[in-house]
């Protein structure tokens, strides 16, 4: 039906010279090569996917973090953790996004969580244009001459009084502690436990 009516409207716009056709195109203003272009459309299979646009930037941003900023399963989907069973509600979009409740053993589980964690070197956002990795110290500073912007400072003036005032000491000799690595929840779950270091006495 999407491919009929909007063959016959781009019919009814050549017919009424609503359409400008120049350059490459410009064959395509005889009546007969119209047609003749017109008629192959007829014999594809349109497939149309069409949905509402988005509002504004501040959803476009939200749409985004959801699928850049966010794990596998979020923890109000899980509803249980029994006998070495997993239960938790997924969508079925077959059935108009009903939800429904899915148990899966503890290893299966697990299986299919770390199918979406990414390989070691690989990254889940990649910067393109002058915010990719390798042109980035030479055409950002560009950008911000062509802007007339002098770029924010990354590290406070404040940083070297935190410097020189540690928030976190050692317990054991008092030195500072410095943060190397924050971890998630999830990740600390996940994390395998140290190796043991064994002492000759």
């Amino acid at each position: 039906m999407f491919r009929g009516k909007f063959v016959a409207a781009l019919k009814s716009a050549f017919q009424h010279d609503q359409l400008h056709l120049s350059g490459d195109l410009a064959l395509l203003a005889q009546p007969k090569i119209f047609a003749a272009w017109l008629r192959p459309l007829f014999r594809k299979d349109w497939i149309v996917y069409s949905k509402p646009p988005f509002g504004g930037p501040d959803y476009v941003l939200q749409y985004l973090g959801r699928y850049t900023h966010r794990v596998a399963i979020s923890n109000h989907r899980l509803v249980s953790l029994a006998d070495g069973q997993v239960t938790f509600r997924w969508r079925d979009s077959a059935h108009h996004n009903e939800q429904k409740l899915m148990t899966l053993s503890r290893d299966e589980f697990l299986r299919r969580f770390l199918l979406h964690l990414l390989p070691k070197g690989f990254v889940r956002i990649r910067h393109f244009g002058f915010l990719a990795n390798r042109r980035r110290s030479r055409l950002l500073p560009l950008c911000f001459a062509a802007l007339g912007t002098v770029p924010s400072q990354i590290e406070p003036a404040t940083s070297t009084t935190q410097e020189s005032d540690p928030l976190w000491l050692c317990p054991k000799c008092g030195g500072p502690m410095a943060v190397i690595e924050r971890l998630t929840a999830a990740q600390l779950q996940l994390r395998s436990p140290p190796p043991l270091v064994t002492t000759a006495a």
